[in-house]
C-alpha cells in the first residue's frame, strides 16, 4: 500500500503538485479538487435555486436583494480592509511555527473586530442619510451579518493552512440547509427579505464554526496595541487592492440601480448569475495555489514556483476559452432555462460578458499566484484600479443609453483593460507565463466543437435536453481534439486518470 500510495504521489507531481518532501500540508491535487468541490456546489446552489426564485420574486424583487447585497459588499470590504489574502500569504509563510502563527492570527481578529465596529456605525449613519437606502432599510440591515460574520470567519487563517477539505465540508452543509428553506419559505413576491437573509446563510453562515474551531491554532490572551501597527502598512496596501476590485465588481449593480432602476438590475444579475459561477470554476485553481506559491517563495524554492505558474496558466485557459466560446453561444438556452422568458434582455448581456470568463482567468492567475506572493501587491492594486476607473466612466457614458447591456459593455472592457495594465508591468515575465498554452491547439478545438454545437441550437428540443445534450457534445469534442492534436497537459491529465485507475 505505501508503494502504491508513493507511486500515485510521483504521478501527481508531473501535474500541478510540485511538492517539496518537507511540506507536511496535501498536495496541491488534492486541496484544488476540494475547492472544485467547493466551488461546484457554489454554483449548484444558485443554478438550481435561481429558476424557482427567479419565478416567485420577479425582476424587481431580484434587483432589490442584488442592490442590497451590492450596498452591503463596500461595508464589508471596509470591515475586511485586506485581510483575507495578507492572511493567506502570512499563514502560509508562518505555518510550520505555530506560536508565530497563533499570535499573528489574533492580532489580525483583534484588527478586525474593531474595524467591525465601526463599519456598523457607517452603515446605520447611511441609512438614515440617504433616502435611496432608506428605502430598503429592513433588507440593508438583514443582510449585514454578513460583515460580522466575515469578520469572525477567520476563512483567511483555514486557507492560509489549506484545510480545504475542512472548508468544504461545512460549507456545502450551510449551502444545502439554505437551499432546503428557500423551496419551503419563499412563496410570494414579498419574500424578497427571506431570500436576502438565506443569501447570506449560505455564503458565510458556516463562517460561525470557523470561530468555534479556531481555538485550536489561536492561543487567548491579551493583544499589545504596539503589535497590532506592524500589520497596518501590507493591510492597508491590500485594503486599497480589496476597494478597487469591489467598486469594478460591484459598481454595476449600483450604477444600474441608481441610473435605471431595479428591473435593469435585475436583468444585468441574472446574466452575472451565470458569469459568477464561470469566474468561480476558473478561480478554484489561482485561490489553491497562493498559498503554495507563497510557501515556495518563503523557501526560495523558485524553480518549483515558476514551474507552479505556467502549469496554471496553461490548465487555466484551456478551461475559460471553452467555457466563454460555450456559453456565449447558448446564451439564449441558459437565460431561459434559468430565468425564465421574462428575463429576454439578459441574453445579450450574458453573451457580451462572456469574453471577461477568459480576462479574468489570465488576471487571476498572474495577479493571485505570481503577483501577491512576491511582493507585488502593488502592480495588482494599480491594475485593477486601472479598471475600476474604465469602468465608472464608461457605467456613466452607457447605462443611461444601454441599461444593463451597458453595463455589460463597460465590465468587459475594464476586465481588458486590467489584463494590459499587467502586462506593462512586466511584459517578458508576463509572456513567459504563456509559455505552455497551446493555443493553435485551443483554437482548431473550440473552432471545431462551435460548429458542431451551432447545429444544435436548430433542433427544436425541450430547453433542459437542449442545454445537456450541446454541453456534452461541445466539451466532449473540444477534449478529444486536445487529445488528437496531443496537446501535452491534456493528455497528461487524461494518463494520470487512466493510471489511477489501472492502480485500482
Amino acid at each position: 500500500m505505501q508503494l502504491n500510495a508513493k507511486r500515485e504521489e510521483m504521478e501527481g507531481s508531473n501535474t500541478l503538485s510540485t511538492n517539496k518532501n518537507s511540506i507536511s500540508t496535501k498536495s496541491v491535487r488534492y486541496n484544488f479538487v476540494m475547492n472544485m468541490i467547493l466551488t461546484v456546489s457554489s454554483i449548484l446552489f444558485p443554478l438550481i435555486s435561481f429558476p424557482y426564485v427567479a419565478r416567485v420574486l420577479n425582476p424587481d424583487g431580484i434587483g432589490r436583494v442584488s442592490f442590497a447585497f451590492s450596498i452591503i459588499t463596500y461595508f464589508t470590504m471596509v470591515a475586511q480592509l485586506g485581510i483575507p489574502t495578507y492572511g493567506i500569504r502570512e499563514i502560509a509563510k508562518l505555518r510550520d511555527d505555530k506560536q508565530k502563527m497563533s499570535i499573528f492570527a489574533k492580532e489580525i481578529l483583534t484588527i478586525n473586530l474593531i474595524t467591525c465596529i465601526i463599519v456598523y456605525l457607517l452603515l446605520f449613519i447611511s441609512i438614515f442619510a440617504i433616502s435611496r437606502l432608506w428605502q430598503e432599510k429592513e433588507l440593508l440591515i438583514i443582510m449585514s451579518c454578513s460583515v460580522l460574520l466575515n469578520s469572525i470567519g477567520l476563512e483567511w487563517l483555514y486557507k492560509g493552512l489549506e484545510e480545504y477539505s475542512y472548508i468544504t465540508k461545512r460549507s456545502i452543509l450551510f449551502k444545502f440547509i439554505a437551499f432546503v428553506l428557500m423551496f419551503l419559505l419563499i412563496k410570494q413576491s414579498e419574500d424578497y427579505l427571506i431570500y436576502g437573509f438565506l443569501t447570506v446563510f449560505a455564503s458565510v453562515g458556516s463562517n460561525i464554526c470557523n470561530l468555534i474551531k479556531a481555538k485550536k491554532y489561536i492561543q487567548i490572551g491579551n493583544v499589545k496595541v504596539e503589535s497590532l501597527k506592524r500589520h497596518i502598512k501590507p493591510i492597508v496596501i491590500f485594503f486599497l487592492l480589496s476597494i478597487a476590485t469591489t467598486i469594478y465588481t460591484n459598481l454595476d449593480n449600483v450604477m444600474l440601480g441608481f441610473i435605471s432602476g431595479n428591473q435593469e438590475v435585475g436583468y444585468y444579475v441574472a446574466a452575472t448569475k451565470i458569469k459568477a459561477a464561470l469566474v468561480s470554476v476558473i478561480a478554484a485553481l489561482p485561490i489553491v495555489l497562493l498559498p503554495r506559491a507563497s510557501y515556495y517563495v518563503g523557501e526560495k524554492m523558485m524553480t518549483e514556483f515558476e514551474r507552479l505558474a505556467s502549469k496554471a496558466m496553461n490548465l487555466t485557459i484551456l478551461m475559460a476559452f471553452p467555457l466563454a466560446l460555450y456559453f456565449a453561444e447558448f446564451s439564449k438556452d441558459y437565460t431561459f432555462l434559468l430565468s425564465g422568458e421574462a428575463f429576454y434582455p439578459s441574453i445579450v448581456v450574458l453573451a457580451s460578458l462572456m469574453p471577461t470568463v477568459l480576462f479574468i482567468g489570465i488576471t487571476n492567475v498572474y495577479g493571485m499566484q505570481i503577483l501577491i506572493p512576491t511582493d507585488h501587491e502593488r502592480v495588482v492594486f494599480y491594475s485593477v484600479l486601472s479598471g475600476a476607473i474604465c469602468d465608472f466612466v464608461l457605467n456613466i457614458v452607457l447605462i443611461p443609453q444601454y441599461g444593463a447591456l451597458g453595463a455589460a459593455m463597460a465590465n468587459c472592457i475594464a476586465e481588458a483593460v486590467v489584463l494590459f495594465s499587467q502586462f506593462i508591468y512586466k511584459p517578458r515575465a508576463f509572456v513567459k507565463c504563456f509559455r505552455e498554452v497551446p493555443f493553435f491547439k485551443m483554437f482548431i478545438a473550440g473552432l471545431f466543437s462551435f460548429a458542431i454545437s451551432f447545429f444544435i441550437l436548430r433542433m427544436q428540443v425541450i430547453p433542459l435536453l437542449s442545454v445537456v445534450f450541446s454541453a456534452f457534445c461541445f466539451f466532449a469534442i473540444y477534449t478529444v481534439m486536445l487529445i488528437l492534436l496531443r496537446e501535452p497537459l491534456t493528455v497528461e491529465l487524461i494518463k494520470n486518470v487512466t493510471n489511477k485507475f489501472k492502480l485500482k
